[in-house]
Formats: C-alpha cells, structure tokens, sequence
C-alpha cells in the first residue's frame, strides 16, 4: 500500500465569532506556490458559515480573514453553508456548497471571477421529498440500502423531510459540451450532465430519478465503505485520468468511522472508473482526528500539488483542519495496480476452469481467453502459488493442469 505522511494540524478554532467552534472541511484553489483555502467555519450552535485562508507553500499560512467570505442569507441556509467544493471551468469558479435550514441539506452553488465576490444561484437539488424520491427508488428496482436511507432520515428528522443531498463538484471541463455534476444520493456517488444550471428543475430529477441506477459512478465496494461514500477533493487531471479523492464511511458498533479513498476516471468518458484502492487512503489514527465534535472522522476536500507530493487537505474529527500527502506517482500507480490484480484473479479463475477435465497448453489458453501471453502468465502464476495448478515444459511450451 502507497505510504500517506500525516503532515500537521493546519487550522484550529478561535475567538473569531463565526468560527470560535471548529474549523474544517476545506477546498483548495491552487495558483503556482499560494494557495486559497475556503472552509467551514462553525460558530456555537453549529451556525456554518465560510471562511478564507490564504497559504504560501503547502503550510505556511500569510492571511487569514477576520470575517467570513460566504455566509447564510436566505431561508434554505439559516442553518449553514457548508463544506464548499470550488472548480475553475472556463474562467469560472463554481463553488458548491451544502444549504442545511436546520432539517434539510441541499445542494447550492454560487459563482466569481477573481474568488473575492461571490454571486449565488440557489439550490440545484431535487427539492423532493423523501417518500416521493422512495418512490423513484423503488420503481426503478434500486438496491434496499437507498429505501434504508428513506426510512433513516424520515424517521431521524422527520416525515416531512426532503431528499438530502451533498458532496457535489462538476468536472473541470465540459464533455459534449455539457456540465458533467458529481453528486451524492445516499448511498452511493452518482453523475448527471445537462446544459445550463437552469435545466436542473423538479421535473428534470424527476425524470432521473426514473432512471437513478444508470448514472451511478462508484458504489461501495469494501468494508470500509459498508455505509456510504461521497466525493471528496475537486478532481485532479494526471495523464493517466481524473483523480478522484473520495470519502467513505464504514459501519461499526463502536460508530461510524470516516476514511478517505481514491479512484481515477477516465479522461475521455468522465461515467467510466479505471481503478480504485481496496483498502483506505489513509484512516483515522491520530488523536486530533480521533477526538472532536464527531470522532473518528478524516473528511479529504482539498488537494495541491508540490513537486512531486500531492497535499490532501481535510476535516479531521469535525473540529480542525489538518494535512497528510502522498507521493502522487505512486499513489496513481497503487490505484492502477489494483484494478490489474482484479483483473487477474477473475483471469485466473477462468484459467482454472479451462484447464480443470484437461492439460492445456499456454497457446491454447491464448487462442480460448482471447488474452496476450504476458497477462496470461501473471494469472497462471498467480494460481501456482496458490497451489491451484500443475506447470509443465515440453519442448519450449508450457501446459498447465488445474488441480482440487
């Protein structure tokens, strides 16, 4: 597994009124060596609201404002404006943020050219009600666990309650001309792609709610994403793909514990996942990640590059800011490296299968699996040290028999 450094703490709580309880959850905006930091700041009472940093190198912090840049001014974010997510897209940054009034948490984005004044366009989720998306959900044949949320948040907050959605960034580029949205509807992390912002009416998620299991992106797969997932940083364009720090929550009788992951997108088809890690980016295991006002929580939103380390910014236990990184090579080959072994212990499986009645030889595996002789190898090595088949040489060819 790729080796994280936990660098420091980055940002603590202070007097500062809007931000006296916790800090956490920030974005990065990265130009050459500064840094522009936007994260939540919280106020007793669990009042967010956004606040402004500006680093120079991956820690060094030359201004921090006394006031926040965003803060709650409408009925849908009384509560809180929260956990900003900000993409540069065609001179544009686009800055998605969580409106929570105290029961709901929607998704609302504002916009700016110079990252200073910000302009907001309102909420961009569904607007539903939990029991009429159940509906959706269960029409359109969706695994149990998104009934189980239903249920979870009517019965938590109330029967009245509407979709809650969070997690949302676009890609930094259009694809066929279309914004492409990374969201989250609990519990997986779904895609959608429109033209304008003003195309995202009830009726139109409505509509793709209709069709909701067709635009899931990653799901969980592990146990330490047996909850939930939701994207993380806003996406890294690399040579080999998107990357794409993500968040996942797994299930425990001790609570829920936070971790952060990583997957990579393809670069030509923004709806296709090349590979992602089977086990945790990084996890928990400091004290000041541990203990706060929710423990056991690492929450990634914010990534920079510096030489060749990638810096991965993140809420730690919901009450501070703190820093780990990461070789970014390394970790892009991790991540490539594990959807490979997948692919080769399903190969070996049908290697073994092939070669179970009779002895085949390595070019009647070629021509039967349609596979290059290389990929074959690794598969019939791997099962060889499981002691799952026979080698043989003859004559400068290989014949492998699988064996109980």
């Amino acid at each position: 597994m790729v080796r994280v450094r936990k660098e420091r703490i980055l940002l603590e709580a202070i007097e500062n009124e809007f931000e006296n309880q916790a800090v956490l959850n920030p974005t990065i905006v990265q130009q050459g060596d500064t840094l522009h930091m936007f994260y939540r700041a919280v106020k007793e009472g669990n009042y967010s609201s956004i606040g402004y940093c500006k680093i120079k190198g991956p820690f060094n912090i030359v201004e921090r404002r006394k006031s926040p840049i965003l803060f709650p001014e409408h009925d849908y974010e009384i509560h809180g404006t929260e956990d900003p997510r900000i993409v540069l897209l065609d001179g544009t940054y686009y800055m998605f943020y969580t409106a929570y009034d105290g029961r709901n948490a929607l998704v609302a984005y504002a916009t700016s050219k110079d990252l200073k004044i910000w302009e907001k366009h309102g909420i961009i989720s569904a607007k539903m009600r939990y029991d009429e998306a159940g509906h959706f959900f269960h029409t359109s044949k969706l695994k149990e666990k998104y009934q189980f949320f239903t249920s979870y948040y009517k019965d938590v907050v109330g029967e009245d309650v509407l979709l809650w959605e969070k997690d949302s960034l676009i890609f930094p580029k259009k694809y066929n001309n279309k914004f492409v949205l990374i969201h989250r509807i609990l519990p997986d992390i779904q895609v959608v792609s429109f033209d304008d912002f003003k195309d995202l009416t009830k009726d139109f998620w409505q509509s793709y709610l209709k069709t909701l299991g067709e635009h899931v992106l990653i799901e969980p797969k592990f146990g330490f994403e047996s909850r939930n997932i939701g994207a993380g940083a806003p996406l890294l364009e690399t040579e080999r793909g998107w990357l794409m720090i993500y968040h996942s929550v797994e299930d425990s009788n001790k609570g829920k514990v936070y971790h952060a992951s990583a997957a990579l997108l393809d670069k030509k088809d923004p709806y296709k996942v090349i590979g992602r890690l089977k086990e945790p980016l990084f996890s928990p295991t400091k004290d000041y990640e541990k203990f706060g006002d929710v423990n056991n929580v690492v929450f990634p939103t914010g990534t920079a590059i510096f030489g060749e380390r990638l810096y991965i910014y993140y809420g730690a236990a919901d009450k501070r800011i703190a820093v780990a990184s990461v070789n970014l090579n390394k970790l892009i080959h991790e991540i490539l490296a594990t959807e490979v072994e997948a692919g080769i212990g399903f190969l070996a499986g049908q290697v073994f299968n092939v070669a179970f009645e009779e002895e085949k030889s390595l070019a009647q595996l070629k021509n039967l699996l349609n596979q290059n002789e290389n990929i074959l190898l690794m598969a019939i090595g791997w099962l060889a040290r499981e002691n799952k088949v026979l080698c043989r040489f003859d004559l400068d060819e290989i014949f492998i028999r699988s064996i109980e």
